[in-house]
């Protein structure tokens, strides 16, 4: 996970002023160093200043950001937070095309596949992104977000200069951008949150990349579209046919996403969801001779005051061991205290910038920085289930 931000503006001249613009995007970079806490970088140009934290996961060595390449006698910068998975596929591509590459980073993958496809690189990414490069040949800088928009991309208009990041917190730094809520903003808090509308940014004038979408930024405006969409269709295979098809893209899927070159582990609820991640998982790092690490989480007396429901009839618990057992871990029990819930919902909101899910953001920020002592890097089932989610109140309603 990383943070970029930056802003774009192709009536001013920022190299003039680059010390203030420094000041400016580091201000605003620093406020997500909880995103990036390996590294920081800003690069000013004419009409763009461009900022980042880093979490190094692939090529920690020389992967920095903002990254630039020249190709043809333009330049090309890049700001980029997420993980490709088919970044090896891309790399071949690109250097059957002639392209030759400094390191081993996804970020010079993706850049690259920007300089020789433009914005049809977008629907050649498989993973989890957002990003900005600026292109001194089209004169613009180009933004896009993933398919269903994992990882956040807000923006504002101040007069002619346009300004993104990943958090809102960043974008508050900007100067003349404060944190005001209108009525739209706390319909989006009291009638839709955890969730928000796609675009909206809760906070007047602000708003997000669309998943799925790109945005030029340019001297003749704004330009959004659409580079995917999610399509509907009768379903035709048969439940063998499913069942291969179903079992192919998932494993695939968790395979790609263990591609790291910092400690990786998997999240052991004996839930259905991180039962097969960490299965597959687990398998996949004994074909190469390791043991997986995985965790599992509780609440302090859970077992004691569990009671049954019709959203989770059953404590997934008493399956950690045994899936422990099975593909033979290496397991971590956490429990998480009481007395530590109240204290960190200040710190979950902060690091949302909303209000979120009270005792369930608080507790998982408590194991996510456990982890993070021996983990960079944690696979999870979160969110896979949410469609049960959906249909359990839907049932409530009809």
């Amino acid at each position: 996970m990383c943070g970029i931000c930056g802003y774009i503006n192709y009536k001013r001249n920022y190299v003039k002023t680059r010390y203030e613009e420094a000041e400016t995007v580091r201000a605003m970079a620093e406020t997500m160093k909880n995103r990036g806490p390996d590294a920081g970088g800003e690069w000013i140009g004419e009409h763009a200043v461009l900022g980042h934290r880093r979490l190094a996961v692939i090529d920690p060595e020389n992967g920095a950001q903002p990254m630039k390449r020249v190709s043809e006698g333009y330049e090309f910068v890049i700001v980029y937070n997420g993980e490709m998975y088919n970044t090896a596929e891309l790399r071949r591509e690109l250097i059957d095309c002639g392209y030759e590459f400094e390191t081993n980073s996804d970020t010079e993958v993706l850049l690259y596949a920007y300089i020789h496809y433009g914005a049809e690189c977008a629907s050649k990414l498989n993973g989890i992104f957002a990003f900005a490069v600026y292109d001194s040949m089209r004169q613009c800088v180009f933004l896009c977000r993933d398919r269903f928009g994992v990882k956040p991309l807000f923006y504002s208009m101040r007069g002619e200069t346009f300004i993104f990041a990943s958090e809102l917190k960043a974008m508050f730094k900007y100067p003349g951008i404060r944190p005001e809520l209108d009525r739209e903003g706390l319909a989006e808090i009291f009638a839709m949150s955890p969730a928000r509308t796609a675009g909206c940014g809760v906070f007047h004038g602000i708003n997000e990349v669309k998943p799925g979408y790109a945005m030029y930024v340019g001297r003749r405006g704004i330009h959004t579209a659409p580079y995917w969409q999610l399509k509907s269709g009768e379903h035709t295979d048969s439940y063998e046919e499913t069942i291969e098809k179903v079992r192919y893209l998932v494993t695939d899927s968790i395979k790609r996403q263990l591609v790291s070159d910092v400690p990786i582990a998997t999240f052991l609820s004996g839930g259905l969801d991180s039962s097969f991640i960490s299965a597959v998982a687990a398998m996949e790092f004994a074909k190469r001779g390791e043991r997986l690490s995985t965790y599992s989480f509780d609440y302090e007396g859970n077992s004691k005051y569990f009671k049954k429901s019709r959203f989770q009839p059953d404590s997934d618990s008493e399956w950690v061991p045994r899936m422990a057992e099975e593909f033979g871990t290496d397991h971590t029990y956490l429990m998480c205290p009481n007395d530590v819930l109240v204290p960190l919902l200040d710190d979950a909101v902060l690091a949302k910038d909303l209000p979120g899910m009270a005792d369930c953001d608080s507790s998982l920020l408590y194991f996510c920085r456990e982890v993070k002592k021996r983990h960079t890097v944690a696979v999870s089932g979160e969110c896979s289930d949410s469609c049960d989610i959906i249909a359990m109140s839907r049932s409530k309603i009809v």
